[in-house]
């Protein structure tokens, strides 16, 4: 489990993990997809 964590590290200080990270930051900003998100877990949740 530990390799996967240095993994995820090694991600988000590259270039290109930052560019993710600021993607996702903007998306969890909007009200509409954060609602979006919201429901697509419920989804998820009323599965089991």
């Amino acid at each position: 489990m530990s390799g996967l964590m240095t993994r995820i590290k090694q991600f988000t200080r590259s270039p290109q993990g930052r560019r993710t990270m600021s993607s996702v930051r903007r998306s969890a900003a909007d009200p509409r997809k954060r609602s979006q998100a919201r429901q697509m877990l419920g989804r998820l949740r009323g599965r089991r």
